[in-house]
């Protein structure tokens, strides 16, 4: 198999994941300031995003916190999954789906306790690549650079091998200063040329419209 990788995250990219006010709602539901109760639960937040916490701990905390029955809650994780989840970008799943026999694939993504299990059963990202790296599995971050190491170690690919994908510029230069070529994703016509270029070979330095940007 080609030694080149793609390696893509997942919100914003493999899914579309547009903002939808869920947590204004509830704040407007329960009667808060607005903003309270993205507050009251920003350490639960960080917490899950690097496994620190359980699916039941979270549940539990934002029951505790924002004074939630059982049935509220399930209502309250209901929501924020509805976002978290988003839509599948379709025509860049089954442009990936493509390139198999082509080149190594991965997923790279900032995740939540429970992601993998309700991302796999909605969207078989498992059968898409070879590895996902979760974020709360990993117990790290991006743009935390130790998250880019381990994503190649467990593809068993050569930093400068890899072609990142994100939609969030940190992430990129994050990737860029890991050893990596990156791109950062706006639509999908510009990402399927710019995975063309890496696996042409075209890819040892970033497009000059790329490097433009970061300018």
């Amino acid at each position: 198999m080609e030694s080149r990788c793609v390696i893509l995250d997942i919100g914003g990219v493999l899914e579309i994941t547009p903002r939808t006010g869920w947590l204004d709602r509830w704040d407007e539901r329960l009667g808060l300031p607005a903003g309270s109760a993205g507050r009251r639960l920003d350490d639960v937040w960080r917490a899950g995003a690097v496994g620190a916490v359980s699916e039941t701990e979270v549940r539990a905390q934002v029951g505790a916190r924002l004074g939630l029955d059982a049935v509220q809650v399930e209502s309250f994780m209901a929501d924020l999954w509805a976002e978290y989840l988003g839509t599948p970008n379709v025509e860049l799943i089954q442009y990936v789906r493509g390139l198999r026999s082509r080149c190594r694939l991965g997923i790279l993504s900032n995740s939540f306790v429970g992601a993998r299990e309700l991302e796999t059963a909605r969207y078989q990202f498992d059968e898409l690549v070879e590895q996902i790296v979760y974020s709360h599995e990993i117990g790290v971050c991006k743009p935390d650079l130790r998250a880019f190491e381990m994503t190649c170690a467990r593809l068993e690919v050569r930093s400068r091998d890899c072609l990142f994908i994100d939609d969030c510029n940190v992430n990129v230069e994050a990737a860029r200063a890991a050893g990596m070529q990156a791109h950062l994703f706006e639509d999908n016509e510009q990402t399927f040329a710019r995975i063309a270029a890496h696996l042409a070979g075209a890819a040892s330095l970033d497009t000059p419209h790329e490097a433009a940007r970061q300018t």
